[in-house]
């Protein structure tokens, strides 16, 4: 991994500082583990909401669009795509960080919708796919190297 300062690249093409990798590219690698680790986490939601579909915090249940049941399924589907996802972000192709932004944006709609049922949890999930996402679209590019 080399690292260049912008007085260092100014005499370069546009496609060597395209090709270029920055300290970055660590941004990239944090959110292809954090995704993996998220996909677990969503996934183990989903089976404690499948499973035990009668424990609900603060009793919210109601405040559900779905049956908690089907909201587990939900979350243990969403949870494989999310870990799916982070695993081919090591490929560093782009398509893997378009699809991988979109999951975990998926992911934290559907926390989002999930609060009623388990607030700190889901509010926890949401932070940090939302850094996923901002380091997919920021420091995705950095990648292609």
């Amino acid at each position: 991994m080399t690292t260049t300062t912008p007085s260092a690249m100014a005499g370069t093409t546009a496609d060597a500082r395209a090709t270029t990798r920055t300290g970055w590219t660590g941004w990239v690698a944090f959110a292809g583990v954090m995704m993996v680790i998220l996909g677990g986490l969503n996934m183990i939601e989903g089976l404690v909401a499948i499973v035990n579909d009668q424990w609900v915090v603060w009793s919210n249940a109601n405040a559900l669009l779905l049956d908690l049941t089907a909201w587990g399924w939900v979350q243990l589907v969403i949870g494989a795509l999310v870990l799916i996802a982070g695993v081919a972000l090591f490929t560093g192709n782009v398509l893997a960080r378009a699809v991988g932004a979109g999951v975990a944006g998926v992911s934290l709609v559907a926390n989002f919708a999930f609060i009623p049922a388990y607030p700190l949890w889901s509010l926890t999930l949401i932070v940090l796919n939302a850094l996923v996402i901002w380091a997919l679209v920021v420091h995705g590019g950095e990648m292609r190297a």
